[in-house]
């Protein structure tokens, strides 16, 4: 008998595996904080003898490396994949014996990166799971273009082969195992579903019913910007990361909260986009810690600077100190938790801005009131409709354009709210007045205002 358990991270939008038999177990591409993993295994009973990677990783940094060392499992990285730590090189085809006939076997598919390797899991010589890292995802693959210009449309052929080749290796019914696709911006279109099989995607993924030609046009029109703190994920894990430090930060009263804002240090508050529009420290930057956190913080944040980190409870400042770790923020500065009229000093007031529907938008315009709307998603969600009129800056390029936005009351909205949140503190800090339109995109046609689905 053998077992795969998934290891899901929501804001990362990916997963880790871990597979075995009665006695032993391998890690597929493991998360930074390996705590959780070891625990898992020990929930199974059984010991990691491996820890494989599929590639070296643009959108995380991986724990590989430190699990196999507190392990003492074997690492798995493919042999292509240029590291300066010593690990055990994998080729296409090279295979591994997990536990009594369960082997884990290499399948090279390039393509997200041109040493991207994908593993079969063997069960008495038949294959019960492909861990396919970035390359067949769920309805999509993994983007092409994050190692080298130069190489994406080469890479994206490569994507289209490697598909083929597992599709043609593998039965059916076997279960496709991504990395990416729930979320990360590591998938080259964002996947729907929780599971699928290599027939599902025989049938529905483009990378498979697309001529080769067809598909790479496709996929490479699709692309979207790359997040920043990309650039520094690959580079940490060829070199191979250090362990994580999850002991709890330095306590930050209100006067070392004011001096770290004073020196142009970023001061973020993990409470709900509600709560911070209420009343928050001035010039703090709302960033949701049930959000994408890591995500968009990451994604902003000036690489290296440091952070101060204020929370309502000290459990969602642990939860968001161990996502920040996975993608390479590992310490925070100071943080603070509690009541915020606790992280300002006597004498000072909260601020605070007001939010709103697309009704309200709505209704103010009609009432004749002047209001700049400011539209932060994505170019290709706005795309596919905007409210007329309004001004475009996606979300993670506003930091570095607020002096672009016209003067006056800007309302500010995505798709959804949350990224609304985040810009709408970012212009709150800079002294502008802001309305947060925390409603969901569908509701401004409803609402009256004119949605046209022509870009701008």
């Amino acid at each position: 008998m053998f077992f795969v358990d998934t290891l899901a991270f929501e804001g990362l939008g990916n997963r880790s595996y871990l597979a075995g038999g009665g006695g032993a177990a391998v890690v597929i591409d493991p998360p930074r904080d390996i705590d959780q993993v070891i625990a898992a295994a020990a929930r199974r009973g059984v010991r990691i003898a491996y820890v494989a990677e599929t590639h070296i990783h643009n959108d995380y940094v991986t724990g590989g490396l430190e699990l196999a060392r507190v392990t003492g499992a074997a690492y798995l990285v493919p042999a292509a994949a240029k590291v300066s730590f010593a690990r055990t090189p994998v080729a296409d085809g090279d295979t591994v014996t997990v536990d009594d006939g369960l082997v884990l076997r290499a399948i090279a598919t390039p393509g997200h990166t041109p040493h991207h390797t994908s593993y079969a899991l063997e069960d008495d010589g038949r294959a019960v799971a492909a861990f396919t890292g970035g390359s067949l995802l769920i309805g999509t693959v993994g983007r092409p273009d994050l190692v080298e210009p130069r190489l994406t449309e080469q890479l994206a052929r490569a994507q289209h082969a490697s598909a083929h080749r597992l599709a043609d290796e593998l039965d059916d019914e076997v279960p496709v195992l991504p990395t990416h696709g729930f979320g990360s911006f590591c998938s080259s279109t964002q996947a729907e579903g929780d599971a699928t099989t290599i027939g599902k995607e025989r049938t529905a993924n483009d990378a498979l019913t697309l001529d080769v030609d067809t598909f790479v046009a496709r996929t490479l029109a699709g692309l979207e910007d790359v997040p920043a703190y990309y650039a520094h994920m690959g580079p940490a894990n060829a070199a191979g990361p250090a362990p994580v430090d999850l002991t709890p930060p330095e306590p930050a009263d209100a006067r070392q909260i004011a001096e770290r804002l004073a020196a142009g240090e970023w001061v973020v508050d993990l409470r709900n986009r509600v709560a911070f529009a209420a009343g928050h420290v001035a010039g703090s930057f709302n960033f949701e810690g049930d959000g994408k956190l890591a995500t968009y913080l990451a994604w902003l944040i000036p690489w290296g600077k440091p952070v101060t980190l204020l929370a309502a409870t000290p459990r969602q400042l642990a939860d968001a100190q161990r996502e920040l770790t996975r993608v390479g923020i590992d310490r925070p500065a100071a943080a603070a938790t509690g009541d915020p009229a606790g992280w300002i000093r006597e004498g000072e007031e909260l601020a605070s801005f007001p939010r709103a529907t697309f009704a309200d938008l709505a209704a103010a315009r009609e009432r004749g009131e002047e209001a700049v709307v400011l539209d932060v998603r994505r170019a290709s969600e706005r795309a596919d409709g905007h409210v007329e009129g309004s001004v475009h800056i996606p979300v993670h390029e506003l930091h570095g354009r607020t002096d672009e936005v016209p003067q006056g009351v800007v309302w500010v909205h995505c798709a959804g709210g949350m990224r609304a949140a985040i810009a709408a503190s970012l212009l709150d800090a800079v002294g502008r007045q802001v309305v947060a339109v925390d409603d969901g995109f569908e509701a401004a046609a409803d609402a009256g205002l004119t949605v046209t689905a022509s870009p701008s």
